[in-house]
């Protein structure tokens, strides 16, 4: 599929001609499966890509494709020190599958330290420059390196995401940002999880649909919001990478 945005770096200030192109990839690629936007990305941007992943179902269906398609691609982790030891044993798992070494990117700080430089877990009192400090600092750090990133969000899970393109540019980071399942829902991801036996995170048989740290997350009920278990009792639904702000 031909679409013109063919180079394989990105401006931190793109010209309204790359924007056009960046839209115009977005509408060819709404019909197309996500391995085919993934080949896309590959394609254009080459060892510019990167992908960031918390190991959620989508995340792992689409290093399954990945490393089908260009597995020496870099796959980062947020490691903010407060995952969930059964997200961890996970990327020991895909690793094991399918050869995929993903990347724990860190904050500078481990948490014990962070928590005596705060009096406390932060997460507490002021989630919003926990997740800033402990995410957002990071992945600015790591997507300086590249042009373009891959997520695994998708329109029916949040407000925020809704509005979501297969392609577009990201502004708050100052590179293209691809999700290749934007347009799929949560059954059709858990369908092609059981057909492929796609490992996942066992949380998700507890209750816990969407998983971030372990103190910020819980598990839901049937009828509860996707994102409901996230910083519960608050009215935090997003950590900052995909809020539209």
């Amino acid at each position: 599929m031909h679409v013109s945005v063919d180079n394989h770096s990105a401006p931190r200030e793109p010209s309204a001609e790359f924007r056009a192109g960046l839209a115009e990839a977005s509408r060819s690629l709404e019909s197309a499966e996500p391995p085919e936007i993934i080949r896309w990305a590959v394609d254009r941007f080459g060892d510019k890509l990167t992908m960031a992943t918390a190991f959620g179902p989508e995340g792992c269906l689409i290093i399954h494709w990945l490393a089908a398609i260009a597995p020496r691609t870099f796959v980062f982790n947020l490691d903010t020190g407060y995952q969930f030891s059964e997200t961890l044993r996970l990327r020991d798992q895909i690793a094991n599958r399918y050869g995929v070494e993903v990347a724990c990117e860190r904050p500078a700080t481990t948490v014990d330290e962070y928590e005596r430089l705060h009096g406390g877990p932060l997460y507490r009192t002021d989630p919003n420059r926990c997740c800033g400090d402990r995410k957002i600092a990071v992945i600015e750090r790591v997507l300086q390196r590249f042009a373009a990133w891959m997520s695994g969000i998708r329109r029916d899970q949040s407000a925020d995401r809704a509005t979501a393109p297969i392609v577009g540019w990201d502004r708050k980071f100052g590179v293209v940002k691809v999700s290749p399942l934007a347009n799929w829902t949560k059954a059709r991801v858990w369908d092609a999880i059981i057909k492929e036996r796609i490992p996942y995170n066992p949380l998700h048989d507890q209750g816990y649909v969407s998983i971030g740290c372990q103190p910020c997350t819980r598990a839901i009920a049937t009828d509860e919001d996707e994102r409901a278990g996230r910083w519960s009792g608050t009215a935090k639904t997003e950590c900052g990478l995909h809020s539209r702000d």
